[in-house]
């Protein structure tokens, strides 16, 4: 077991160590659309998520810098990721949670040559979340990380065993709501639309767009399926054993990768062959290797 877990941290170090400029040079870029963004969209509209949220909320009361705010949290929870996640998990996060509130202070006067107005505040929103996503998308993509509540996702999801998504909700879910408190309704509703769109952004970035689709399919005719797919699409095809989990029943299952352009024909074809056949349709966002 001990020896697993050194050749899993040498695999680690492998790919970590690999274009070490590269990557850092893409997390200076991701770093600076992020605080852009900050600056230009997320402070001045009040959106509240996250370590900017709580340092958004502290300065709407105290007028403290918000990047000395970010600075202060940011130490304080690599302190305790060093506690209760160890040293290697806390490793990648440091440089990011540090250079983050920099380039936030670096950045603070873009506002007075760049002035985007309050008219269209939706597009603002959006625009703004859009950006932030791409900002973060840049980062993890580099194999880094802006630490933050990326943290305490980690610790609550770790020692009270749920997962990271729920962790996610519960530790941005109450910084979210603390802003209600504070800038009102309309503004939590921002908030929400802003942390989803981030979301999305981060993976479309990190994952790529998907450009075919993976299929699952459970069918009687396996043969004239497999023709099908191989003949007419001209794609290849995996067959596994199975076993129905009600029934105990042994079958096969067909799966194969279809450019999503030949998604259509790809179903219509299925149906065509076998109408009670099942299947299940995935993104594929990277197929790469076999023959």
């Amino acid at each position: 077991m001990l020896f697993k877990k050194k050749e899993e941290l040498s695999i680690l170090k492998e790919i970590t160590g690999k274009n070490k400029l590269g990557r850092f040079l893409e997390l200076i870029i991701g770093l600076l659309i992020l605080s852009l963004s900050f600056n230009l969209f997320i402070l001045p509209l009040k959106i509240t998520y996250g370590v900017s949220g709580i340092a958004i909320i502290i300065n709407n009361f105290y007028n403290i810098d918000p990047s000395l705010l970010i600075l202060l949290f940011s130490f304080i929870l690599l302190v305790i990721s060093y506690l209760f996640l160890g040293k290697e998990a806390t490793k990648r996060t440091i440089l990011g949670s540090l250079l983050y509130p920099l380039f936030v202070k670096l950045t603070a006067n873009i506002t007075g040559f760049i002035d985007l107005g309050t008219s269209d505040t939706i597009i603002l929103v959006l625009f703004g979340a859009v950006t932030t996503g791409f900002g973060l998308g840049i980062i993890f993509k580099s194999g880094y990380t802006t630490g933050g509540t990326d943290i305490l996702n980690q610790i609550v999801s770790k020692y009270f065993k749920v997962s990271l998504g729920n962790s996610m909700f519960f530790t941005d879910g109450i910084i979210i709501l603390s802003g209600v408190f504070v800038f009102g309704y309309i503004k939590l509703m921002y908030s929400i639309l802003t942390l989803y769109i981030i979301s999305i952004m981060t993976d479309k970035v990190v994952l790529g767009i998907s450009q075919s689709k993976t299929f699952f399919i459970v069918t009687e005719h396996e043969t004239a399926i497999k023709r099908f797919i191989t003949n007419e699409l001209k794609h290849g095809v995996t067959v596994f054993d199975a076993r129905g989990g009600f029934t105990g029943n042994k079958q096969k299952v067909i799966m194969c990768i279809i450019p999503t352009d030949k998604y259509f024909l790809f179903k219509e074809g299925i149906n065509r062959i076998d109408n009670k056949a099942f299947f299940i349709a995935l993104d594929a966002y990277e197929a790469s290797g076999g023959a």
